[in-house]
């Protein structure tokens, strides 16, 4: 897919932005996931799991993320669990919605030095 192609996701919906981000450092589970965007907002956005696993299939129809078949070593891993990983879609997705959110902010900060608030 080309660049256009990827703008065709912006803007990316809050839930599927930080399923990306969790993902865009290692590939994770969806208990990782949930935990780390927890952790990453300081509790203000919570991925309930039927939201994470609803949002997870639909990433996952629409190619911006797979399911790898990479696992940790057994001692350290759990049989049961799903790991996800970014494809180059979904990386791109990222990348341009990052660069709209600071644009964003870009004009924020111009419309505040122009004008008093």
């Amino acid at each position: 897919m080309t660049e256009k192609d990827a703008a065709a996701f912006l803007p990316l919906h809050n839930n599927w932005f930080h399923i990306l981000l969790s993902l865009a450092g290692a590939e994770q589970h969806g208990y990782g996931i949930m935990q780390e965007v927890l952790e990453r907002t300081n509790g203000t956005v919570r991925l309930w799991p039927a939201t994470l696993y609803g949002s997870l299939k639909r990433l996952i129809a629409d190619g911006l993320i797979e399911e790898s078949d990479e696992r940790p070593v057994a001692e350290l891993d759990d049989a049961r669990r799903r790991y996800y990983r970014l494809t180059r879609l979904g990386r791109t997705v990222l990348e341009l919605e990052c660069e709209r959110m600071q644009e964003m902010v870009r004009m924020v900060q111009k419309k505040r030095r122009e004008e008093a608030w």
